[in-house]
């Protein structure tokens, strides 16, 4: 019997990523908040190290800058920002196992949830393939943020990291301003900000919707 369903499997493999042992990709997949004791938690931590490596050599290879750049664009690079616009972009939330109650709260579009979750697949592949397919993998799933291209197609909060990671700037910063009305028809205002380059404030129903307009808004004004 599978671990992993079908089309997951079949997803992860057309993502680039080897899968050999099952039960360690379910774990990369699943959240604390189902109870399994098997969930991302120390893959996620080996992941973040792999990643880390893998973009520094990337950056010592092929930007000649001095130390000090090189730290604050690896930093851009390697954020749980950064990590939660990849993962948007493969598609990771259709795919996590999560608890009733974390879904309810949104936790398949937590930009801390998600980056968790793209670190442990790449614990996973670590584990499963080795560091040097895991390198070469990183180097494709992250070449547009390393680049600083933005598609038109991606979820604006990717495109604002990508374009602050590939402009040098800090990752962009989101705050929650204010939350009003009852909790069946609440609107969230947030305001978004990247360090020596302005801010932007936008509306939702929801406060990931209220972050995805600031961004929208913000590259609109500034990218």
């Amino acid at each position: 019997m599978s671990i992993l369903a079908t089309e997951t499997r079949k997803w992860l493999a057309d993502t680039g990523f080897t899968v050999r042992d099952e039960t360690m990709w379910r774990a990369a997949l699943t959240h604390g908040s189902t109870g399994d004791a098997a969930n991302y938690e120390r893959l996620e931590w080996l992941g973040d190290r792999v990643l880390a490596l893998s973009v520094s050599e990337w950056l010592y290879q092929t930007d000649d800058s001095a130390e000090g750049q090189l730290a604050q664009r690896l930093n851009a690079l390697v954020s749980r920002d950064t990590c939660a616009c990849c993962a948007r972009d493969i598609g990771v939330p259709e795919h996590m196992r999560l608890g009733k109650q974390a879904r309810d709260d949104g936790a398949h579009d937590s930009d801390n949830v998600l980056g968790d979750v793209m670190e442990a697949l790449l614990g996973a592949n670590f584990l499963d393939a080795g560091f040097d397919p895991t390198r070469d993998l990183i180097r494709v799933l992250w070449r547009e943020a390393f680049d600083g291209r933005r598609g038109r197609s991606k979820h604006p909060k990717s495109a604002l990291q990508e374009w602050a990671a590939g402009n040098r700037r800090k990752p962009p910063v989101y705050e929650l301003k204010d939350r009003s009305g009852p909790d069946h028809s609440a609107s969230f205002t947030v305001r978004v900000s990247v360090l020596n380059v302005g801010e932007v404030e936008a509306t939702g129903n929801s406060k990931q919707q209220a972050e995805t307009a600031a961004a929208k808004a913000f590259m609109e004004k500034f990218g």
